[in-house]
């Protein structure tokens, strides 16, 4: 499975080690920065970079890291077909895949250490969609907004 991954200058450390450990688990990783630290660098860069990356390639996933998660989040958001969530737990991990079909992982480096980054991402990209009518036909009702680009 390809991962693009993509970070601020707050997540930049954590995105650098959850790479390393993707690598170890022989997933394909694509990074999409930040590269070095930056403190004037935004968090709407990279978030846009992964979206646009996940959306274009069909198939695979994302994985976004910011202080909090949340402005990651909302710009990845923006972007048609992307289903970004901010997951805090192996459980809600789990259950953005099942339920949702989430693909676009958004991460805490402020709130949570490396070896709960990996097991959720882990869990993440372990879990599958349950492809329930109803969960598909809400999840298509997701795009139905006009003025995406």
């Amino acid at each position: 499975m390809k991962v693009y991954l993509g970070a601020d200058y707050r997540g930049l450390e954590s995105k650098n080690r959850l790479r390393d450990y993707l690598l170890s688990c022989n997933y394909e990783v694509i990074d999409d920065g930040a590269y070095e630290y930056n403190e004037g660098d935004d968090f709407n860069d990279p978030a846009i970079d992964v979206a646009k990356d996940v959306r274009d390639d069909r198939g695979s996933m994302g994985i976004l890291i910011c202080d909090s998660a949340h402005g990651v989040t909302i710009q990845a958001n923006r972007f048609k077909g992307i289903r970004a969530a901010h997951c805090d737990s192996q459980e809600s991990a789990k259950l953005a895949r099942e339920h949702d079909d989430a693909n676009i992982l958004c991460l805490s480096a402020h709130f949570m250490d490396e070896n709960t980054m990996q097991e959720i991402a882990k869990t993440f990209l372990e879990t599958g969609f349950l492809e329930l009518e109803r969960r598909v036909r809400r999840i298509n009702r997701l795009d139905e907004r006009e003025d995406y680009d």
